[in-house]
């Protein structure tokens, strides 16, 4: 209906042009005849004839071009639509009210010199002069227009104004909304399930948002045919039912998204994610963020975080763990923490089906992962 619609009014504006295209036609002819212009004088009939052929002509290309240029409309409305979720409305707008107030400018100063100069010279200067100080005027309107007003909503109040001078470090606008940059859990450290205790502690601030193709991934996993994989899913699944009950999430339907729909890969589709929203991807997957370093796409590797700690285990302690399988040397056997830490035990190859209690003997930290060593006590 709205295609149509379109169609049907685009067609009466290229009618219309067409008629104003034969006005101008007419009186371009008119003025080059001069003096013989009696002889090319049209009759009232004539010239409503010619003003409709005109009309019939330009309303037929406009209707031609009138769905092609739909869909160049939609694809820009979209394309102004992904790059205006990671502008905030109060510098949309100062920005809207910079751009008018830069027309304003260009039309009072377009009026000092109209009678000065001949039309095609006020015409060139005025397009160009309107152009640019809209632009100037959009720009510095959402660069500074929240700044302004922020500075003029101190001014208005004093006693707010002086404790700002007496303390410069004082936590101002500009800080609350960088701690609003959305954080978009990957898979991997949904399942990792070390995030919830970082929340725990407050250093993790802003939205916690989770991609719906994230979870259909965990989904996935959580109903694999292999045990372990399995197990890791619902694990995925049981953390983030925690973090929804204590700090809420938001899961992001990605469906309206057509950049993301189209690509394939669940990593790809987390990086053009945190593009889009201005966001920052949380991991625990090493080569993820390699890519994103690569396009410039800001990572909070939980990793990199546990590199710079102490780690969970030391030397010395003992642990219970389960030997799954056989590692790479023969004496040695592998087991696995829940959180999928991978355990290196030696002389554990007899006993690989059973649970055992083995000493730490070294633990290896990158920001690839953790692995631990270990040696069975009997």
């Amino acid at each position: 209906m709205f295609k149509k619609l379109f169609k049907g009014i685009f067609t009466i504006f290229g009618a219309l042009l067409g008629y104003e295209a034969f006005y101008l036609f007419r009186t371009f002819t008119e003025k080059q005849a001069g003096e013989n212009a009696e002889y090319i004088q049209m009759t009232g009939v004539e010239e409503i004839s010619m003003g409709l052929l005109f009309a019939i002509i330009f309303g037929f290309i406009f209707y031609c071009i009138a769905p092609s240029l739909g869909r160049q409309g939609n694809k820009m409305a979209d394309n102004i639509g992904n790059e205006l979720k990671g502008v905030s409305g109060s510098d949309l707008a100062a920005g809207t009210i910079g751009l008018i107030a830069g027309l304003v400018l260009a039309f009072l100063l377009t009026k000092i010199y109209q009678d000065v100069v001949s039309k095609a010279i006020y015409l060139t200067l005025t397009i160009a002069i309107y152009i640019i100080l809209g632009f100037l005027g959009a720009v510095i309107g959402t660069k500074k227009g929240s700044e302004i007003i922020t500075q003029s909503i101190a001014k208005m109040q004093p006693g707010r104004q002086d404790l700002q001078e007496e303390n410069p470090y004082a936590y101002n606008e500009k800080d609350r909304k960088r701690s609003r940059v959305p954080k978009i859990l990957d898979t991997s450290v949904i399942i990792d399930g070390r995030i919830l205790e970082i929340m725990k502690t407050g250093f993790l601030e802003g939205p916690i948002v989770i991609p719906e193709f994230v979870l259909v991934e965990l989904r996935h996993i959580a109903d694999s045919s292999d045990g372990l994989k399995r197990t890791r899913g619902r694990r995925g699944l049981d953390i983030l039912n925690k973090i929804q009950e204590e700090y809420g999430i938001e899961i992001y339907n990605t469906d309206s998204e057509k950049a993301i729909k189209e690509i394939p890969e669940v990593d790809v589709k987390l990086l053009k994610l945190a593009q889009i929203i201005k966001g920052k991807v949380v991991t625990n997957d090493f080569n993820l963020n390699k890519v994103a370093a690569i396009k410039e796409v800001p990572v909070l590797n939980i990793n990199e975080l546990a590199n710079a700690m102490k780690p969970m285990v030391i030397p010395g302690e003992t642990m219970t763990v389960t030997l799954i399988k056989q590692g790479k040397d023969q004496n040695q056997a592998v087991a696995y923490l829940d959180d999928g830490t991978m355990i290196v035990v030696e002389n554990g190859r007899k006993k690989i089906g059973q649970t055992v209690e083995i000493m730490v003997t070294s633990v290896l930290q990158t920001a690839a992962g953790r692995m631990i060593f270990g040696k069975t006590m009997h």
